[in-house]
Formats: structure tokens, sequence, C-alpha cells
């Protein structure tokens, strides 16, 4: 078995850790940023951490109506030109904290004098000493080269500090239930032999749209890193305002479903993919979680696609060519 796979099995008891380790982490970041005044979030982050950070906008937008801009970590490095940052709580999301774009934002955020984040998986990493206030992942050493637990805790991580800045009895029930719906979604392996076939190549579309935008463009990475499938993700909605040209019987498109509001313009999509001829793979959430928290399993379930295609097509999911585990942008 791979260590990704093996990784992959580890994200029930990582999420079991996190419930309990980050609830005070997570109070202390929810109380600093209801005392502090702010008028929205900014987010740094990287590879699957930015699909993380999408996510994000749609939790914090949905959840807690707050506005939640993606940073341009380029402006504040080669341009050095960095934009105003008072009255922003600024995040920095990064699996190994060694970012050097994403630090970099962080650090001239806190110089202007913003409120500051760190969601890591190494408390000890210059992001972490960089932000005032740090998120640990707890998700332990993570050695595959495709993110898979640090990725689902970013996300568990990120809705309990949604939940601590708006407590709700509800969300804090769904939250407990996460280690359950990732268990039970581990148990599907066999559900997804039949999606293997159509995702061998050479290139795929997925498909989802709100809070499973992320996971769609989560998935299209994992396809294109461990399998060298050339996946490209998008939003429906952003997919019917042109991309759909690009369509024609054959053409494998997945479909990432957490149900919702959204569903009904996933089904419809489907039906008009269908009508093209094209190979059209359904992913839908059984979790029984509300929309906002159907990303942890739906992620979980397509790193179990990207595993079962990558071994089908002898490819080693630990050791992608031209990636390491740790990458340094600037």
């Amino acid at each position: 078995m791979s260590r990704f796979r093996e990784e992959i099995a580890e994200q029930v008891a990582v999420a079991e850790r996190l419930l309990e380790l980050g609830a005070a982490a997570a109070s202390t970041i929810g109380e600093r940023i209801r005392e502090t005044p702010h008028r929205g979030f900014v987010i740094a982050a990287r590879g699957s951490s930015d699909n993380a950070a999408l996510y994000a906008k749609y939790l914090f937008g949905v959840r807690n109506q707050e506005l939640v801009a993606l940073a341009a970590p380029s402006l504040f490095t080669h341009y050095a030109r960095p934009p105003r940052l008072d009255g922003q709580c600024v995040i920095g999301i990064s699996q190994s904290g060694e970012s050097p774009d994403v630090i970099a934002v962080v650090e001239e955020a806190r110089r202007q004098g913003s409120l500051t984040v760190a969601i890591t998986n190494n408390a000890a990493s210059k992001l972490a000493h960089a932000a005032e206030l740090v998120m640990s992942m707890e998700a332990g050493p993570e050695l595959s080269v495709p993110a898979s637990k640090t990725y689902t805790a970013s996300l568990l991580s990120l809705a309990l500090i949604s939940q601590s800045v708006h407590p709700e009895p509800s969300f804090a029930a769904a939250l407990e239930a996460v280690p359950h719906a990732i268990a039970r979604t581990l148990e599907r392996d066999d559900d997804l032999v039949p999606l293997v076939p159509p995702l061998m190549g050479p290139r795929a579309v997925v498909l989802g749209r709100g809070f499973n935008f992320s996971t769609a463009e989560e998935i299209a990475l994992k396809l294109s890193e461990t399998s060298y499938v050339l996946a490209r993700a998008w939003s429906i909605a952003d997919f019917e305002h042109g991309p759909i040209a690009i369509v024609e019987a054959g053409l494998p498109v997945l479909i990432v479903d957490g149900k919702g509001r959204v569903a009904s313009d996933l089904e419809s999509v489907k039906s008009r993919l269908e009508a093209k001829g094209c190979r059209v793979l359904h992913l839908f959430d059984v979790s029984g979680l509300p929309e906002e928290l159907t990303p942890i399993p739906l992620a979980v379930l397509g790193q179990l696609l990207a595993h079962q295609v990558a071994v089908a097509r002898g490819i080693d999911p630990d050791r992608p060519r031209a990636i390491q585990k740790v990458t340094r942008t600037w």
C-alpha cells in the first residue's frame, strides 16, 4: 500500500484529534476576530491550501457573512507593492508553514497592524512564528507528496474557526459528526471502481459549485499530480459561460455533488453533458452532513479515486515527477 493511501486512511483519527486539541485555539482565534474591528478576510495559500482558501470564501461568506479575498502573493514579493491591509484579518494556510510567499503576506499584514492567523501542520514553522495566532492542523507527519490529511484538516480548522466566530448548536453537532462521515467515506472504495476507466487519461473535466467548487479544484489537482491526467476544474456557472464549448462525445466529466442549494444546477448541467455524449461521472456525498461540511468527505472520496487511477495507470502516487513535498515559491 502506498503512503498516500495510508495517510488517506488516517483522516478519521486526524479529525478526532483536531476536534479535541484544536478547540482551544479555534476559540481564541474566534474571540480575537469578534473583538477586532475588521472589514473581511484576506487568505494567502498555495496548492491544496489555495483550494482550502477557496472553501473559506464560501464558508465565511455563507456562515459568517464576511467578504473573503484570496491574496496575490507576488504583489508582496516580486512586485514589492503590497496592498493596504488595514481592517483585514489575514490568514496564511500552509501544511509545511515554509512557503516564502505565504509567509511574506502574513509578515506584511502583521507589520501593517492587521490581525494575523496561521493554519499549519508545523507549529514551529516560519509561518507560525510570523503570525500572531496559530491553528495547528494536528495531522502528524505527512510523507506522501500529495496532500491528503493536511487538506481535510485545513478545511476542518477553518470550519472550527467559523463556528467560534458565530456559534451555532446545530453546526457544532455537525462538526462532531465529521470523523464518522470520513469513516463512512473510506468504506466506499468499491463504489469508485467504475469511475476509474474513463479517467485513465489524457484529460478530464471536474465540475462543482458553491462549497464544492473548492473540492472540484482539489480533485482536479489530485488527478493531475498523482496520475498525470490533465484535469481542469470549473464552477459549473463559469463552465456554462464559455468552456462548455470543449465538450464532445466521450469527454470524461466528473461532477462533485454535495447536494444543498446548488443541486438543481448540477443536475441541469449533467443532463446537458449526457445529451452531448460526454462520459458523465457522479461523485456524490452520503454523509448526512450539512452542505457546508460536505467538502471534507467529498475530498476524501476524491483522494480515494485519484489513488485508484494512479494505481491503474502504474504510477507511484507518493512520488509525482517534477514536484517535492515542500514547494518554496516567491
